[in-house]
């Protein structure tokens, strides 16, 4: 049994006894449009688009102003949620500003790693190329999703503190204060590196539960994989809200105003 994933993106391929198992990083490629390549994790990330759009329009056509079971358990769980989004920033009127966006996030990430537990997805093909493939096992869209939170993030703290005391929280006159230079740099640097980070967590730990599965399947196809599939679930939500959550830290970490200034 083979199971292929994508062509490698660095050439890198784990193969598990001679025709056993093939897992590579990139997302295969079924076509081009206008030039631009169209690949499997790029059609899923579309699905899921229009599925949470969908479901938005469903649910705000189906509100009630006295609620059902159902809708009460969604508010309530909206409300807990925007409530600590809320005690983070300190600030209500930060939170309805960033509440939607990390909403956003953490939906788009968990439903694109739940798509691909759906029976008979990992079965559609074009081309002899899978058709569908969870977006998160591709690099590129944990490094979009990095890249916006780093904007959000850096934005905002310039926003919130002006350009001057946020750039100071970097850059220090390296004579009169060569401990707080060294330190921004190091911050600097730290600030940077976020994006490689968020990326590489998300793609890493999708991507290792999709190659445990596989396994799973290869060695034990009628045991194993439920239990591992039910851990992947956990995970995927895991690292949905981790991604979500880091996203909301780092935006707390730039509104702050620098080295023992009284707090914005």
């Amino acid at each position: 049994m083979r199971f292929a994933f994508s062509r490698s993106l660095f050439c890198a391929k784990i193969a598990l006894m001679e025709s056993g198992i093939h897992v590579s990083i990139a997302a295969e490629k079924l076509g081009e449009f206008l030039g631009i390549p169209i690949t499997n994790t790029l059609v899923t990330s579309w699905i899921v688009i229009g599925l949470l759009v969908a479901l938005a329009f469903l649910v705000r056509g189906r509100l009630a102003m006295i609620p059902g079971r159902l809708q009460t358990l969604l508010e309530e769980a909206f409300t807990f949620v925007y409530d600590y989004v809320a005690e983070t920033l300190e600030s209500r009127e930060m939170a309805r500003r960033f509440f939607p966006l990390l909403m956003t996030i953490f939906l788009f990430i968990f439903v694109g790693n739940m798509l691909h537990f759906i029976p008979g997805i990992g079965s559609l093909e074009y081309m002899h190329e899978p058709l569908l493939r969870a977006p998160n096992t591709d690099l590129t869209v944990p490094l979009v999703l990095a890249i916006i939170s780093f904007f959000v993030i850096e934005i905002t703290g310039i926003a919130a503190i002006g350009i001057w005391k946020y750039g100071s929280k970097f850059i220090q006159n390296p004579l009169r204060n060569p401990m707080g230079f060294a330190i921004g740099i190091i911050e600097l640097i730290g600030e940077l590196v976020r994006v490689v980070s968020l990326s590489f967590r998300l793609f890493g730990n999708i991507l290792a539960g999709e190659v445990i599965i596989a396994v799973a399947i290869f060695f034990a196809p009628f045991l194993a994989p439920v239990p591992l599939m039910l851990f992947e679930i956990f995970v995927g939500f895991l690292q949905a809200a981790i991604f979500a959550l880091l996203t909301l830290f780092f935006i707390k970490l730039a509104i702050e105003e620098p080295y023992g200034e009284e707090a914005h």
